[in-house]
């Protein structure tokens, strides 16, 4: 009798355990930890979603977060905004966790937008009122916007590129004459600067664009450092682009 005893409760402990090892079929996700967004620095946001394509995003990331690993320049805080904090999946299927969700948090100040290209950057996107009142509220006190492929038709349908050239991705160049009519459209260009706005064809070509957004603002010896720094030959003469007008 004593030895049933204690099978009973060894069996009813061992249930009890694995019992409890079940998780609530509602758990709560716990919010991200927010990154370290250091003083005396740009503030760069990368506006992402589900679709985004892995390497407009990625190239100017890499470029800029390099920046905080060379000597006495204004290096940049890098930082991930969706309309979730949620996970958001690549076009390619690379899952990413958003820093901020730019419809529910607080934001810190952010002195360079930019737009990777996404899935639907040419339709449902641009119907997406959040979407583009967000980009216009950034540009009210961004000091740069820029775009990778697609995304310069976000800028567009937000009516910033009015006033400016701009391109877009190759193939997508007649797509964007059509949908924007009355855009200064530059063709057969990597990347095109005018005003505050850089506006890159894309893919692997977005480093070049990054690369030169910090030839601008640090100078040649650095943006050489960083290209060198992910085996990139950078020369800014070799690359076709076109700069407009700059604010001095």
């Amino acid at each position: 009798m004593k030895k049933l005893f204690i099978l009973i409760v060894i069996v009813c402990s061992a249930w009890g355990c694995e019992h409890k090892k079940e998780a609530p079929e509602n758990t709560a996700i716990t919010k991200p930890a927010q990154p370290e967004l250091k003083a005396d620095r740009y503030n760069v946001a990368f506006l992402i979603m589900n679709g985004t394509y892995n390497t407009e995003f990625t190239a100017p990331f890499d470029i800029f977060q390099h920046t905080q690993y060379r000597k006495n320049i204004k290096a940049m805080n890098t930082f991930t905004v969706a309309n979730t904090l949620q996970p958001i999946t690549t076009f390619e299927g690379v899952r990413i966790l958003p820093d901020f969700d730019y419809t529910t948090d607080s934001l810190p100040r952010i002195d360079i937008l930019v737009v990777p290209s996404a899935e639907h950057h040419l339709d449902t996107d641009l119907d997406n009122k959040t979407l583009i009142d967000f980009v216009k509220k950034v540009d009210r006190t961004a000091q740069f916007m820029t775009s990778h492929c697609d995304g310069a038709f976000v800028l567009a349908k937000a009516d910033l590129l009015n006033k400016v050239a701009s391109t877009t991705f190759p193939s997508d160049i007649d797509a964007y004459k059509k949908m924007f009519p009355k855009l200064a459209v530059k063709e057969d260009v990597l990347f095109v600067h005018d005003g505050k706005y850089i506006t890159s064809a894309g893919g692997a070509k977005s480093f070049e664009a990054a690369l030169y957004l910090c030839e601008y603002l640090y100078g040649k010896e650095i943006a050489e450092s960083l290209a060198g720094g992910l085996v990139i030959d950078w020369k800014l003469s070799e690359v076709p682009h076109y700069i407009g007008t700059i604010p001095q």
